[in-house]
C-alpha cells in the first residue's frame, strides 16, 4: 500500500465524525492502521447530536476501503474500564500504539455563574479528563516502545476568555497545560507531545451549537470566529493535514508546542 504511516497504529478518540473521522480516512489513505474510539451515543450534555454506532461502523468500512486495518470501539473517555478494555484489544491485535490523537470534546454554552456543576463538570470531565484518562493507559505502551506522538486537540480558546464558554476555555488551557507538561515528561522515552488549535471546524458540532443557539452554523461562525481570512471556518481536512504533518517523521523535532490552525484569528 505504501505511504508516510504504513504499519503505524493510530488511536483516535473521538473518532466516529468531524475531525476525528477526517484525521482517522487521511492516516489510514497513508497506510495507517486505526483505532477508533467514539461514545457514539447521546448524553444529557452538551444537547446536541453526538456520533453513533453507525457512524463507527461507516468508518471501519471506509478506512477497509482505502486498504488498511480497523478497530472500533464504543466508549466513554470518562470511562477508565472501556478505555483500558479498548487499549488492550488493540496491544492484543496490532501490538503497538505509535499515535495518540486525543480528540474526543464538547461544547456548549452557559455563562458561567448559571452553570449547574453537573454542567461544569461534563466539559471538564469529557474535554480534559478524558484525555488524561485515555493517555495514562497509552503512555506506557509508548514507553515501552520508545516512540510515540500524542497529539490533543485544543482550540483557540487555549490562548483567550470566551463569553458564555468560560468552562469550554478552561478546559482547553488545561489541555495546553497537560501538553506541555507530558512533552516534558515524556521527552526521556523519545516521545513527543503537541497540542492542535483550529479555530471553528466545519463539523457536526457546528450545527448542534447552531440548533441550540436557534441560529445558523453561519451565523454562529460570524459571530464568534473573527477569522483574517475570508472564511467562515476550516475543514476537518485542514485539521486531519496538521495532524499527519505533527504525527509525522517530518515533525521529528516539534515536541511541548502548540500548532495553531486559525485562519489568522488570534492575530487580531
Amino acid at each position: 500500500m505504501g505511504g508516510d504511516f504504513e504499519g503505524k497504529v493510530a488511536f483516535i478518540a473521538g473518532a466516529a465524525n468531524g475531525q476525528g473521522r477526517a484525521t482517522a480516512l487521511a492516516l489510514a489513505s497513508e497506510g495507517g492502521r486505526i483505532v477508533g474510539y467514539d461514545i457514539a451515543r447521546q448524553i444529557p450534555h452538551p444537547g446536541y447530536g453526538l456520533g453513533s454506532t453507525e457512524d463507527l461502523k461507516a468508518l471501519e468500512g471506509e478506512v477497509k476501503a482505502r486498504g488498511s486495518n480497523a478497530l472500533m470501539f464504543a466508549g466513554d473517555v470518562r470511562d477508565d474500564a472501556a478505555i483500558t478494555n479498548a487499549v488492550d484489544e488493540t496491544t492484543a491485535r496490532f501490538r503497538r500504539i505509535d499515535i495518540l490523537f486525543n480528540n474526543a470534546g464538547i461544547c456548549f454554552y452557559g455563562k458561567s455563574h448559571e452553570l449547574t456543576e453537573e454542567q461544569w463538570d461534563a466539559m471538564l470531565d469529557i474535554n480534559l479528563k478524558g484525555a488524561w484518562l485515555v493517555g495514562r493507559r497509552i503512555i506506557p505502551i509508548m514507553i515501552q516502545q520508545r516512540s510515540g506522538v500524542i497529539i490533543n486537540n485544543a482550540s483557540i480558546a487555549s490562548f483567550r476568555g470566551m463569553n458564555r464558554l468560560s468552562h469550554y476555555a478552561a478546559s482547553k488551557w488545561g489541555l495546553t497545560g497537560l501538553t506541555k507538561s507530558w512533552a516534558i515528561e515524556l521527552a526521556p522515552h523519545g516521545i513527543r507531545v503537541v497540542s492542535i488549535h483550529p479555530t471553528g471546524v466545519n463539523t457536526p458540532m457546528n450545527e448542534g451549537l447552531a440548533a441550540l443557539e436557534g441560529k445558523t452554523p453561519q451565523q454562529i461562525a460570524e459571530a464568534s470566529a473573527g477569522n483574517l481570512l475570508p472564511v467562515p471556518w476550516i475543514e476537518p481536512e485542514d485539521v486531519a493535514n496538521a495532524v499527519l504533518y505533527l504525527a509525522s517523521d517530518k515533525a521529528r523535532f516539534i515536541t511541548g508546542s502548540q500548532f495553531v490552525i486559525d485562519a489568522g484569528l488570534l492575530t487580531r
